[in-house]
């Protein structure tokens, strides 16, 4: 049986009361009596199919009527004789086994995290800068143009009998011969930029996705620790009425009604607490989703969802191969090696071809040379130590950044083995146990040797050991979403690249 099951059925463990009567014809027999439910074995392993979740909180908190004081001692009716007393509100909650039908709309973890990946704008920028990456490959492959210049003007001479004043003109071609090794240089260089900017692209899609993912599962815990909340604010209210029927009969001391408005108050402060943190949840996903998402959104998943991986030697070679981050570095390492050998090729002098006619009213003149750049003075030292000093550093980064991957996942595979042997713990025994012990206090408090007070407690042991049971479940899947982000595993259908 589901753990969210088990606290589904948390409040109805307590007080079925029996009819109330005259103070003079009650004993201890006719004290309240606590039922619980047996419990059934808790599962081995996850279902194999994701189950459908509740209708999400609202956001605003209802508010809650709580006594501010300790009410008045007046005696309430009793029950006549064979009568039957108003019946406990029946308090149940959703469970993974058998919850309400999912409304039409809502979302699976997979498509909300396409809806995510589509408008987080962080996500489009880096998709952008893909694009500019892109766009200095055609730079880099561009051959440069030629210059051309245009002379003309009036020749005058100083002797005019000598020849007669006339116009003239040069035009001047120049074209620069681009160094073969540094135009390879360049264009494999502004190849691995796009390589590095593809890679950042997919690190940050992988690193949304993680986010949805465990959001949304936050967002389950939250709402049900809010349901389960509510359910025990309902039960200590009733709780608290009975007693207070009991006081005014004089069967039930005042101090146990003092403990049961301290209670109500408590409950009423964890129920109020619940609800935020359910609707801080779910704003967050909207600011992750950039707002695509609806106020009013529901998820259709589970904590109880299973989580399927490759084994730990296969991740420790995937991881590696495919983590973005190690992909972008490698490119970057690339890019920055062809930078060194640019720059040493930019030495080389270099050539232009230069081509000039010149006319005049007596002579037409066509000349053609080279220009030669000798980097006599000047080597280029500088650029060259920079480009160097730069792929050391990119060199070393990506060895730490591999060496840090890969402790990482072991990390997040210890993660997941301690929540997976949390959940087998909490649902093979300790669950049971703190049943059991709930059912010995509710053994007790028929037979008069306990109060009421120590079976609440008693259940509010059980109800902690229920909430870790599911923050075990959310530490599960958050340990699973952080290994998928070191594989770079998230939905690829719709990437915009």
């Amino acid at each position: 049986m589901h753990i969210s099951l088990l606290y589904r059925i948390l409040p109805s463990l307590i007080l079925v009361v029996s009819p109330l009567t005259p103070a003079s014809a009650q004993g201890s027999a006719t004290m309240p009596e606590l039922t619980a439910p047996a419990f059934a074995p808790a599962p081995t392993t996850a279902p194999t199919t994701a189950p459908t979740t509740a209708p999400p909180i609202s956001g605003a908190v209802p508010p809650v009527n709580v006594p501010s004081t300790i009410p008045s001692t007046s005696v309430p009716p009793t029950v006549p004789s064979g009568g039957s007393p108003s019946a406990i509100p029946s308090v149940t909650l959703p469970s993974a086994a058998a919850s309400p039908p999912v409304r039409a709309g809502a979302l699976s973890i997979e498509a909300l995290q396409r809806l995510g990946l589509e408008a987080n704008g962080l996500v489009r920028a880096a998709g952008s800068q893909v694009e500019v990456a892109q766009a200095g490959v055609v730079r880099a492959t561009a051959y440069p143009n030629p210059t051309v210049s245009v002379i003309g003007g009036p020749q005058h001479p100083r002797i005019p009998a000598a020849n007669p004043a006339t116009n003239t003109r040069q035009v001047t071609v120049s074209q620069t011969i681009e160094n073969p090794f540094v135009r390879s240089a360049r264009i494999g260089s502004a190849e691995a930029g796009v390589e590095a900017s593809r890679a950042s692209f997919h690190q940050v899609r992988a690193d949304l996705a993680a986010q949805l993912r465990v959001r949304a599962y936050e967002l389950l815990l939250r709402q049900e620790i809010a349901r389960m909340e509510a359910g025990v604010f309902n039960l200590m209210e009733e709780v608290r009425r009975r007693i207070q029927v009991g006081v005014g009969v004089g069967e039930t001391a005042r101090f146990e009604l003092i403990r049961a408005d301290a209670e109500v108050l408590n409950a009423a402060s964890r129920k109020e607490a619940a609800l935020l943190n359910a609707q801080r949840a779910r704003v967050a996903l909207m600011q992750f989703t950039a707002g695509a998402l609806k106020p009013d959104f529901a998820i259709n998943a589970s904590l109880f969802d299973p989580v399927n991986l490759p084994p730990l030697e296969q991740l420790r070679l995937e991881v590696p191969a495919v983590n973005p981050d190690v992909l972008r570095l490698e490119a970057e390492s690339e890019q920055a090696r062809l930078r060194i050998d640019q720059e040493r090729a930019s030495v080389l002098p270099s050539v232009d071809v230069v081509y000039s006619n010149y006319q005049d009213a007596q002579y037409t003149d066509n000349r053609g040379g080279l220009k030669v750049t000798i980097p006599l003075l000047y080597q280029r030292r500088g650029e060259i130590n920079a480009a160097v000093a730069d792929s050391a550093r990119v060199r070393e980064t990506l060895d730490y950044r591999r060496f840090e991957i890969g402790q990482l996942l072991e990390s997040a595979w210890q993660g997941l083995q301690i929540a997976q042997r949390r959940v087998e713990m909490f649902e093979g025994g300790i669950i049971k146990e703190a049943e059991n012990a709930l059912q010995i206090a509710q053994a007790a408090y028929r037979f008069g040797e306990r109060p009421l007070i120590e079976v609440l407690d008693t259940q509010r042991v059980l109800r902690g050991i229920l909430a870790e049971s599911l923050q075990a479940r959310f530490d599960l899947q958050a340990a699973a979403a952080e290994i998928d982000r070191l594989r770079a595993y998230y939905p690829r259908e719709q990437a915009q690249e």
